[in-house]
């Protein structure tokens, strides 16, 4: 498969770079000077750690698309290509003649797969998004529930609606590919940050008309009369917070200060809260009859239960601890850094982590294909690529010779 892309950052990127991973041939086209991910914790010039992650196997085209002979090499390569990606605002690719209507008259197999921050219709669509943007627009913000000087803080540790996004696009490219071997159809996919920020909140979303409608209709109230009345947000946010199921006293869902690290227990049923409460030596008034779990007696019970579990923990080290719930069957792990991922010997086990060379920087690590494939195995050919590393490679194989590649470069028209 013969993919086009038209990406940058994360979201589109990613998308691509999974494709990639299953066998496609992804064509990058970016600006002369290059995407913005290029330049972010840049390490030579045009190439950065950010970039290099969300763009291993693909090949390099910079094209200036403002200019007329740019737009009529994407025209020249269209009728070669199966998939076109493109993330931007909704008027851009119009603007640059790179939209659906005019690529698929060209190619009417085409798919073509469109992402954008909030869709295409609705009164915030015109907006460019961010990952923190959508974060806040979507409540996965405030559900976080982390407040910083009274303000509500990101979800820092990766930028949740972008990578959702990658995948969404991934799927929906290879569920459209599979429509069009049955069909012969091409189509249009659209995909958002806002419908991935959603999808991921999935049951915080959801509500149930019986049980949700009354209290969430008076906490809506609740709300609109605390915003008119200038109320701080740490202070509405205690409000939100008495309405949400937010877990109060959970002591089988955490993380442990131990004697030499932090220890993480994850029991989602009383089976396994059983075990750990009986490995870990702890009475837990849960498994006595007529417990209520919504009673101020229960609450303040857990509350103390897991003042003694935090004791209890310092006790023994991380290893003892595992060995200790691995015997009970409770779900532990111990808590790890980024850093010391690439050489875990699990990550390694699983071929979770590659090593590529890249043709400026030499070898680099990065994370592999997510999941194996028996009979169609997945595999990180190449790293990302340098800026127009592939410009002459590409052209010529359109039929351009020599000449007229310089005189595109001479130009501005490519790199």
């Amino acid at each position: 498969m013969k993919i086009l892309e038209f990406t940058e950052i994360i979201a589109g990127p990613l998308g691509g770079m999974l494709l990639s991973d299953m066998g496609a041939d992804v064509i990058k086209v970016e600006p002369p000077w290059g995407e913005p991910w290029r330049f972010a914790r840049e390490v030579i010039p045009t190439e950065s750690p950010t970039y290099i992650s969300l763009n291993r196997g693909k090949r390099s085209l910079p094209l200036d698309l403002t200019k007329p002979e740019a737009l009529k090499i994407v025209h020249e390569l269209v009728p070669y290509m199966d998939v076109v990606i493109i993330n931007a605002r909704p008027d851009v690719p119009y603007n640059l003649g790179i939209d659906y209507e005019s690529l698929s008259a060209i190619n009417p197999r085409l798919i073509y797969c469109e992402n954008t921050a909030y869709g295409r219709k609705g009164p915030d669509s015109y907006r460019p998004g961010y990952d923190i943007v959508v974060q806040a627009m979507t409540g996965l913000m405030a559900a976080e529930g982390k407040i910083q000087d009274g303000v509500p803080q990101q979800i820092q540790s990766t930028a949740v609606a972008d990578y959702a996004t990658g995948l969404s696009i991934a799927w929906s490219v290879c569920a459209a590919l599979y429509h069009r071997e049955r069909t012969g159809k091409g189509q249009k996919i659209e995909a958002s940050l806002l419908g991935s920020a959603l999808a991921v909140l999935c049951g915080r979303f959801m509500s149930i008309a019986a049980i949700d409608e009354e209290p969430r209709a008076e906490f809506l109230g609740e709300l609109q009369a605390m915003r008119q009345a200038g109320v701080p947000y740490e202070a509405i946010h205690e409000v939100y917070r008495e309405q949400s199921p937010f877990r109060r006293g959970n002591v089988y869902y955490r993380s442990y200060q131990a004697k030499d690290g932090i220890v993480t227990v994850g029991c989602l049923s009383d089976t396994l809260r059983k075990k750990m409460a009986d490995a870990v030596g702890l009475h837990d008034i849960r498994f006595e009859p007529g417990y209520d779990p919504t009673s101020e007696e229960s609450i303040e019970f857990n509350e103390h239960l897991l003042e003694k579990a935090r004791v209890i923990f310092l006790e023994k080290t991380v290893d003892e601890w595992l060995a200790v719930l691995d015997e009970a069957g409770v779900p532990a792990g111990p808590l790890r850094f980024v850093e010391e991922l690439p050489t875990n010997e699990q990550v390694i086990a699983n071929d979770l982590a590659v090593e590529l060379e890249h043709s400026l920087l030499g070898k680099v690590t990065m994370v592999g294909p997510p999941f194996s494939m028996s009979e169609s195995p997945l595999e990180a050919t190449r790293a990302s690529p340098a800026l127009g590393e592939h410009t002459a490679e590409i052209l010529s194989e359109l039929g351009y010779d020599a000449d007229r590649i310089q005189h595109l470069r001479d130009e501005g028209v490519t790199r």
